[in-house]
């Protein structure tokens, strides 16, 4: 059967809003498989983009900007998130069993409601989306040329597990300010980015077994985390074990991850 080519396509479509509106009639479209969506090389983007290292710094969170800013610094990494899904959704999930592209999808709409609640909430405290820069770093960590097992450990495992580590200080740094709103918005999100990384865990090791007859998912993880690291951001938060195991990581992968993070991993 030939398939049509997507009018309609997140990744093209540069207004944040409209993203949000198609998100879930194009999920439908690729679980169908009568459309093929296009693969950009960049997301289409209606604010100004720059490298992480030259976003402007950012105010303390006694203030209702700096609040906003936060946000506005989630609501990116969320629009990325939901995108980098619906990616894996379209380029690699094919051959993958349909209950594993069934909670893709759900884990997508996830993100679309958390960036949603990241929007209200920029507009509650008086400001609005593309008041500042972002950056797509975390786009930049896919390629064309990943397998299943390495889409699963670069956006699932590695670049949401780290927002995991870092939940915790922030809700406690919100904790102690007396701007309402914005703790509640980053406490929804922190709770069910556990369920999103325990997702990519638990497929990680099931494709293990199903795809290549590997019976130390540790080892698979190891070599793949090595052989992608050089393109992944280096996170100097401390790792948060308590909530990695939550999520899904054994001992054996903490450690590899915490040899990341104190720049002991050599390159294979």
């Amino acid at each position: 059967m030939n398939k049509a080519q997507a009018s309609n396509n997140i990744l093209l479509q540069t207004s944040v809003i409209l993203k949000l509106e198609l998100i879930e009639s194009c999920c439908h479209e690729a679980l169908v498989g009568q459309v093929t969506f296009e693969v950009p090389t960049l997301p289409g983007r209606d604010i100004q983009i720059c490298a992480m290292s030259q976003l402007p710094p950012k105010p303390g969170l006694s203030t209702k900007e700096g609040h906003a800013r936060l946000l506005h610094d989630l609501a990116n990494i969320e629009l990325q998130a939901m995108e980098l899904g619906f990616r894996t959704l379209v380029e690699l999930s094919e051959e993958a069993p349909e209950s594993f592209r069934q909670q893709l999808v759900e884990v997508i709409l996830d993100e679309a409601r958390h960036l949603k609640l990241c929007l209200r909430q920029i507009e509650r405290l008086g400001h609005s989306w593309g008041e500042w820069p972002s950056h797509l770093g975390l786009w930049s960590c896919v390629s064309l040329e990943d397998s299943l097992l390495e889409r699963l450990v670069i956006v699932h495992r590695y670049l949401e597990g780290s927002g995991l580590d870092a939940s915790d200080k922030i809700q406690r740094r919100l904790s102690g300010t007396q701007i309402v709103g914005t703790d509640k918005v980053v406490g929804v999100i922190a709770e069910e980015e556990v369920g999103h990384v325990l997702f990519g865990s638990n497929w990680f090791r099931e494709f293990c077994k199903s795809e290549t007859g590997e019976t130390d998912p540790d080892r698979v993880f190891n070599e793949i985390l090595r052989s992608v690291f050089p393109r992944l951001p280096r996170r100097l938060e401390r790792l948060n074990h308590e909530i990695r195991k939550k999520a899904g990581f054994s001992v054996s992968e903490i450690s590899a991850l915490e040899q990341i993070r104190l720049g002991q991993m050599s390159h294979a």
